[in-house]
């Protein structure tokens, strides 16, 4: 019986996945593999967390896959090598897979291609690059216009697209590693397709109409928590966007609906976000625009950042989040990269490695473009005066501390009055509350509205004046 192998990689899910339904109407049997990449592993962007969650996912897949008749068989090494090995070994002709935009994955797609015989289907993006572009087939630099030729064109299909298969033959006897058995994913995010789908279900039932007025909230579970499971294809992009749609569809008022608009959106960034790497790859390593900004770079006080150690609670009480979960929410994310990039001035490129390095949903894309956004040499239109607030953040978005004091345990008996600018505190009030700054929490490494003044003169002088 003549066989097709589905190269799994960001598309760790059966539904509206177009690689398995390829490999499925070409061939009567699938060998679903998934190759651990030893540059991948050994990459200085690698993440403990996001390759326990990424285990944790394969070993999720493979339950589902052995409850269809079907098995995931796991190589290590050079994709190169171990394809062409598996299709020795199993007598398979042909490969199916979803391609993948980063730069890296681009070379080593394309050498794939040159010497193995694969058909690429899908695409981690919602809408792939080379779908949304201008009139005379350049990209979009800039997300509004992106966006608005992203929602003109027609809606993606949908059921019955979303339906796994019922039953997947694979050859019995391959060789596969045993790592999956020892895989635990990070606390509060077990992964999975299964998850993924229950969560989906869960947000656009009723979370998604909140979403507008809560999602910068450090305090209320506000965002749908699904960009592990997008990064990871758990979900596809295209689900995502279609129950979105039909949130938008079903809602009950006008700022129900604005709200699920705005969900829609976030979607669309990330699609964004893709197409600018893939037609942009130099953004992985240099800035859009302001290639002269004159970074500080001061390792002491990176290293106060990465530790949650700057005397300003909401952005210590970020980092610590993230080192100890690997989760952070996208407002969390601008709080702390605008902290780094402009009241530090360190260059985004260190805050964008220690992000990947920890981050579960790590994503060369949303990660390159967010922190590029963020530090003012991206795609925003006027970005280099946005200057984010610690203090007044703070106070939106953990309005009663109930965040801070979860994370920072040494302003637990701070009263809020000065919890989010604790420095203020009279000595008396901090005997009271068992702190003392300088002793128990540092002081604040800069001064915010100095550091803003700064900033805004570095980025003047490399606008050209």
């Amino acid at each position: 019986m003549s066989a097709a192998i589905w190269w799994l990689r960001r598309d760790l899910r059966l539904s509206d996945n177009q690689a398995l339904i390829g490999a499925l109407r070409a061939r009567q049997r699938v060998i679903p593999v998934f190759v651990l990449d030893e540059k991948l592993l050994a990459s200085p962007y690698v993440g403990e967390k996001r390759v326990a969650f990424l285990f944790a996912g394969l070993c999720a897949l493979d339950a589902d896959l052995r409850a269809r008749g079907s098995y995931l068989v796991v190589r290590r090494g050079d994709p190169v090598v171990e394809l062409g090995r598996l299709l020795a070994e199993s007598g398979a002709d042909v490969i199916f897979a979803e391609p993948d935009y980063s730069p890296y994955a681009r070379r080593r797609d394309d050498r794939v291609g040159r010497e193995l015989p694969v058909f690429w289907a899908g695409s981690p993006a919602a809408r792939p690059p080379g779908t949304v572009v201008k009139a005379n087939g350049e990209p979009y630099r800039m997300f509004t216009p992106f966006s608005r030729a992203w929602k003109a064109l027609p809606e993606l299909s949908e059921k019955p697209y979303f339906e796994a298969p019922q039953r997947i033959d694979t050859p019995p006897g391959l060789t596969t590693l045993p790592t999956l058995q020892f895989s635990l994913p990070p606390d509060g995010f077990p992964a999975g397709e299964k998850e993924a789908q229950r969560r989906l279900t869960r947000f656009t039932e009723l979370a998604i109409y909140l979403y507008h007025q809560q999602r910068d909230r450090q305090d209320v579970a506000g965002t749908s928590q699904l960009s592990p499971f997008l990064r990871f294809g758990m979900l596809s992009a295209r689900q995502a966007v279609a129950a979105a749609r039909q949130a938008i569809h079903l809602a009950p008022d006008e700022t129900a609906r604005r709200s699920a608009e705005a969900w829609l959106d976030e979607l669309i960034w990330r699609d964004f976000y893709i197409h600018l790497l893939y037609y942009f790859p130099r953004l992985r390593h240099e800035n859009l625009r302001l290639a002269d900004v004159r970074w500080v770079n001061d390792m002491v006080q990176f290293e106060a950042w990465k530790n949650g150690r700057t005397g300003y609670p909401i952005v210590d009480a970020l980092m610590r989040q993230l080192s100890h979960t690997g989760w952070m929410h996208n407002r969390g994310r601008m709080i702390t990269a605008s902290f780094l990039t402009k009241d530090l001035l360190i260059d985004w490129r260190w805050g964008e490695r220690w992000f990947m390095q920890h981050l579960m949903d790590g994503d060369p894309a949303a990660n390159n473009g967010g922190w590029q956004w963020i530090a003012g040499v991206g795609t925003d239109a006027a970005p280099y005066f946005r200057v984010f607030n610690p203090v007044s953040q703070s106070m939106k978005t953990d309005p009663q501390g109930v965040f801070i004091r979860y994370w920072l345990q040494e302003l637990q008996d701070v009263p809020l009055k000065y919890l989010h600018q604790p420095w203020t505190m009279p000595e008396e009030v901090q005997r009271r509350a068992g702190c003392y700054i300088g002793r128990h929490y540092p002081p604040p490494l800069v001064d915010h509205a100095w550091a803003k003044e700064r900033a805004l003169q570095v980025y003047q002088t490399a606008r050209g004046g």
